[in-house]
């Protein structure tokens, strides 16, 4: 073979990189499916597969059995060994916003020689998923990640997303990564301790992703609000099912999984839900800050946009019934949540493109917000 032509001293070869992103749904994971992650965990060449486990605290000490289960299932286990003790990481926003978490998981991770064929396994909610999901993506510029999302926010969204990061300067996600997880085990059993206010935090991205998608998961959502919300697993689970479907068919197939574009649509509602968030100093969770963006962003677009005035109601009334409260202090504070528009210009790393409706299944890129109205559409929202 002769050497590459040289085209006018540069060559420019596109080029695809090929992932797999795997995603299961079991009853029981650590229970009667142990097989799915099992199979998950494959040693290939080597004799035994190494795996260090994650567990959120919240997770562990509302299910005081889930750590002597692990150890239990992986002692029966010929083909994984533990690496190192299983370990804890703090729930919620919290472990996002201390740096020094991350450092500790990253000299955790060393200390226990974890190398590229090793798995990291992480349990918990969203925030925890994300922390170790960034610490497990810049050691050794990947390791492999298993998530197994123990919240609706993370089983209907984030979990099977492909990206990892930390919170910095009072920033959402400043400091991340793209990796895709090796795989993602959505388990029911995994639903049942969360408490009603973070259940309901998961469907906020459903409604998000069926205005965006689909028509008929967002008659469903808002036909079942008040079942969803009344915690019936019967209805909840095929919503949380579907929006993850979804989710993962925009990333697999939307043509821009590392989110390169101008636009992105599944950030819907956003731009204002991060804000509000920081402002709030965390006190809301993600999914209650989505809840209010997306009404926002829907009576935005009802009002510059042509979005259909019923359509705009039954999401308000469907968020309303399914649990949300979609007016806070942060909100009346507009000045500070415009701040909002020119972190999330950075954030996409050019001109603002937000993600607006003219209809269900019929989202826009708009580059400019009509602040008057974008107020208007605030008040209507917290009235």
């Amino acid at each position: 073979m002769g050497r590459p032509p040289l085209h006018h001293g540069s060559i420019d070869v596109p080029f695809s990189v090929p992932c797999m992103h795997r995603v299961r749904f079991t009853e029981d994971v650590l229970g009667s499916d142990w097989n799915v992650l099992l199979d998950l965990l494959d040693p290939g060449e080597q004799e035994v597969a190494r795996v260090q486990f994650w567990i959120d605290e919240n997770l562990s000490e509302s299910q005081p059995d889930l750590i002597d289960r692990i150890k239990e299932r992986c002692h029966e286990s010929e083909t994984i060994r533990r690496a190192g003790p299983i370990q804890k990481a703090p729930g919620g926003e919290f472990i996002k916003n201390d740096i020094h978490l991350l450092e500790r998981m990253l000299k955790i991770m060393n200390v226990c020689d974890l190398d590229r064929r090793s798995y990291v396994v992480v349990i918990g909610g969203g925030a925890v998923l994300d922390a170790v999901g960034f610490a497990a993506a810049i050691v050794h510029r990947g390791l492999r990640l298993v998530r197994l999302p123990s919240t609706t926010l993370g089983q209907a969204d984030s979990a099977v997303g492909v990206k990892n990061a930390v919170n910095l300067f009072q920033k959402k996600n400043w400091l991340g990564t793209f990796h895709v997880p090796w795989g993602v085990v959505n388990d029911a059993s995994l639903l049942t301790s969360q408490l009603d206010r973070d259940f309901i935090c998961g469907f906020s991205e459903a409604v998000k992703v069926a205005l965006l998608k689909d028509r008929e998961l967002l008659d469903d959502i808002c036909q079942s609000a008040d079942r969803i919300a009344r915690r019936e697993m019967s209805v909840a689970l095929p919503i949380i099912r579907a929006s993850a479907g979804w989710h993962l068919d925009h990333i697999t197939r939307g043509g821009d999984p590392f989110e390169e574009n101008q636009a992105r649509p599944l950030d819907f509602g956003h731009w204002s839900a991060h804000k509000l968030e920081a402002m709030s100093d965390f006190e809301l969770r993600h999914g209650e800050a989505v809840a209010i963006g997306v009404a926002v962003d829907v009576v935005y677009s009802y009002l510059v946009h042509g979005f259909p005035a019923g359509d705009a109601r039954q999401v308000l009334e469907c968020l309303v019934r399914l649990g949300f409260r979609l007016d806070h202090p942060s909100l009346h504070d507009t000045d500070g949540l415009f701040a909002g528009l020119e972190e999330f210009r950075q954030h996409l790393g050019g001109q603002l493109t937000v993600t607006m409706l003219e209809a269900v299944e019929k989202p826009i890129d708009v580059h400019d917000i009509e602040h008057e109205s974008m107020r208007r559409a605030i008040r209507q929202v917290a009235r």
